[in-house]
């Protein structure tokens, strides 16, 4: 935006030090101070410049500030300039009546107050500003009076020589006018013109889109913007981009239509040789990033090779010297053996990789009790834990049944998330792991029916509480009703997480943390060794064993959670809950109708993160809980949420932020993802700007859980039992 130019304010006293006391009470208005040490020299400025206000001290030698004020209204260009006299001596009536005789506009008395004064200024510099306004103006409209009278002129040659094709229609659509270049766009001669419609010309392929977009602009009255292929009499086919809009009388009454015919054949070849040349150096920085990626990993696995290789070496040379006694021999023999053991790790991961790329890896799946391979995990990780004086704490639920799997896998994923976690875990850290059960129903739980038809007595019965519910939610239409198959067929999953209190991942890096030869750090000073391969592998196993696996960390510094979940066999359960065990009905149980839904939920505020989650993950949700917009887009990245809960007013960038942004987004990214506007601000016109940013639904807080799940059941077309409140 083009910024105003400064006003002019002449200040003119004879003492410097009240000049400096006009400029300090004046400055905080950003005009432009000129000071005058005299009558003289104000006359001088007032030659070259005009000036909004001026400030003029009666008392000044040789010239007063009286016979300064009659020159001033003497000469033509500042006959109007407002003049405010000032002076340190009682105002007297004379005085004020020769003042203001001379055109004065007002008359004050030193010392000022500042306040009275920086008012009475600003009433003038705004005033020369209107002033100023309204001359623009003035020369504006004389300037459109004149392009007016040209205009009729102007616009037969325009036309005629325009290299865009015009046309006028009225509103029945017959063609009123056509200039020469549309004629030949559409290959007719003048008078076929006005017989024939352009749409005629339109090439077989593109009208029946062509004629379906017009009629819909001619029903909707908005502005028109198509491209088709045009083909001529003689065969040629050019590309064509048409507009149109509305002409309109005076009295907002519809005349007709006008449109333009533009040749972009061009265009289109540019921008086809334009997107080649695109894909060409996209698929050119790929290999060149790819190429940079293979490089340093081939640095890093040099390093993490040779690194042992050196200390092996040189053990062993000493044991060939045979100068060892038997303390320094036995301290040898650990040194060889434990790089040893590190380097065939490094090779072990290097030949995972290679399978999983060509899809060879294969798993020896058995019922698997996952209890013992958490604890041999832990044993193997124990003493690298205790090197480092890293506590680490357990919280195993025993009742875990079994997972159908690979225990040497399943071992794998424990160990590499374990190994990972006291990697990155300074030296008297805390490293938590947990074994607990997750509750949850899965989408095949559930079988389609229409509003309750062909279902059982009971599955019925549960359609139509379900439809009820859904109806009464704020604008929810139930289109179809999903049945349990079976009342016993909730999931359950086995849920491991790994928790530290390391370094944190950065909101950058959390993304691309599961990705091949990926490391946060990869220069020569990194802190860290490894290739990383390690969480790359745990998630390619995870998923061959059905589970899924994600990560979350506020940031650097912040520690980690890496949270796997795994089916449980379903003859393998464990024991009954307390609750059970206790006589109380099964309906007091939680319901987990979202199970195996990731819902990504946003929200600045930690209480109603926490609650929202806790809620979402009673209804057998995935959630994920970020506090700012940055943290949301970083997670959706890495994670491709179901569904995306978001409140509206956030500190920094808001939710309108946020869904713009992700609506900017290409669908495999995102782009399309369903959205609920959570949101203390409850106006209709508040709704309406919810959904018209790109949410699906808007909801007010409080919240109501059962309508905030039926809203999430509604848009993703998962119709559940929803307990009614």
């Amino acid at each position: 935006m083009q910024m105003e130019p400064k006003v002019n304010i002449l200040l003119v006293d004879d003492k410097l030090e009240n000049l400096l006391a006009l400029e300090a009470i004046l400055e905080k208005l950003g005009e432009n101070l000129v000071r005058a040490t005299s009558g003289e020299e104000a006359l001088r400025c007032l030659l070259h410049q005009d000036f909004a206000v001026i400030l003029l001290d009666v008392q000044m030698p040789g010239m007063d500030g009286f016979e300064t004020a009659t020159l001033i209204r003497n000469r033509g260009r500042s006959r109007h300039t407002p003049i405010i006299f000032l002076t340190a001596f009682s105002t007297s009536d004379q005085m004020l009546f020769k003042g203001y005789a001379l055109g004065a506009v007002d008359y004050l008395l030193k010392p000022l107050d500042p306040n009275i004064l920086t008012s009475k200024v600003t009433v003038f510099v705004e005033l020369f500003k209107k002033t100023e306004a309204v001359k623009q103006q003035t020369a504006q409209l004389v300037a459109v009076n004149t392009e007016l009278r040209q205009s009729e002129e102007r616009f037969r040659s325009l036309s005629t020589c325009s290299p865009v094709g015009i046309f006028e229609t009225d509103t029945e659509g017959n063609c009123k006018y056509t200039n020469p270049r549309y004629q030949a766009i559409c290959g007719l001669k003048a008078a076929e013109s006005l017989e024939k419609k352009w749409l005629e010309s339109v090439h077989p392929e593109d009208k029946e889109r062509a004629i379906a977009s017009w009629s819909a602009y001619i029903c909707e009255g908005r502005e028109y913007s198509e491209e088709f292929r045009f083909q001529a009499a003689h065969g040629n086919i050019r590309w064509v981009q048409v507009r149109s809009s509305p002409m309109l009388s005076s009295q907002g009454e519809l005349l007709g239509y006008v449109g333009t015919l533009e040749d972009i054949t061009e265009r289109k070849q540019a921008e086809e040789v334009r997107a080649q040349v695109i894909r060409e150096q996209t698929a050119r920085q790929e290999a060149e990033a790819a190429n940079r990626m293979k490089d340093e990993f081939l640095a890093v696995l040099s390093h993490e090779l040779r690194t042992p290789l050196t200390s092996m070496l040189g053990w062993s040379k000493i044991l060939r010297a045979k100068k060892l006694d038997e303390k320094a021999t036995s301290r040898a023999l650990e040194a060889i053996e434990r790089n040893a053991i590190s380097q065939m790790q490094l090779i072990e991961d290097i030949l995972d990789v290679s399978r999983i790329i060509r899809g060879q890896l294969r798993l020896n799946v058995s019922a698997v009790n996952l209890l013992t391979v958490m604890e041999a995990a832990l044993e193997a990780v124990r003493p690298l834990a205790e090197t480092k004086d890293i506590k680490l704490n357990t919280f195993l639920d025993t009742s875990i049944g079994s997972v159908y799997g690979d225990p040497a896998r399943l071992q794998q994923i424990v160990w590499n998330l374990l190994t990972n976690a006291i990697k990155f875990t300074p030296k008297g850290g805390r490293v938590e792991v947990r074994l607990s059960r997750y509750f949850g129903f899965s989408i095949s739980d559930f079988v389609l029916g229409a509003d309750g038809e062909n279902l059982d007595s009971s599955n019925k019965n549960e359609s139509n509480n379900l439809k009820s519910v859904l109806e009464s939610s704020d604008g929810l239409e139930p289109t179809f009703i999903l049945s349990k198959k079976s009342q016993n067929s909730k999931s359950q999953y086995a849920q491991i997480q790994v928790i530290d209190t390391g370094i944190g991942i950065s909101s950058e890096f959390l993304p691309k943390v599961f990705e091949r030869f990926r490391q946060a750090d990869s220069t020569t000073t990194r802190s860290h060794n490894g290739l990383g391969l390690g969480l790359a592998i745990v998630r390619h196993l995870v998923e061959l064993h059905k589970g899924t696996i994600f990560a979350q960390s506020l940031g650097s510094g912040q520690g980690a959670t890496f949270t796997v979940r795994l089916p449980l066999l379903q003859d393998n359960r464990g024991g009954r809950t307390s609750r059970e065990a206790t006589g109380e009905t099964s309906s007091s149980v939680p319901s987990t109708p979202l199970a195996g839904l990731k819902v990504l939920v946003v929200d600045d505020e930690a209480d109603t993160r926490n609650f929202l989650s806790f809620m979402f993950e009673e209804y057998g949700a995935f959630a994920t809980a970020v506090a700012s917009v940055d943290e949301a887009l970083a997670v959706l990245e890495q994670a491709k949420p179901d569904i995306l809960i978001s409140d509206i007013g956030m500190s920094g960038q808001d939710g309108y932020t946020l869904i713009r942004k992700l609506r900017s987004l290409e669908p495999e990214k995102g782009g399309r993802i369903p959205a609920i506007a959570l949101t203390a601000y409850t106006r209709e016109e508040d709704r309406l700007e919810a959904l018209s940013a790109g949410f699906q639904q808007h909801l007010s807080k409080p919240i109501d859980p059962n309508k905030l799940i039926a809203a999430v059941a509604n848009i993703l077309e998962l119709s559940i039992e929803v307990p009614v409140s």
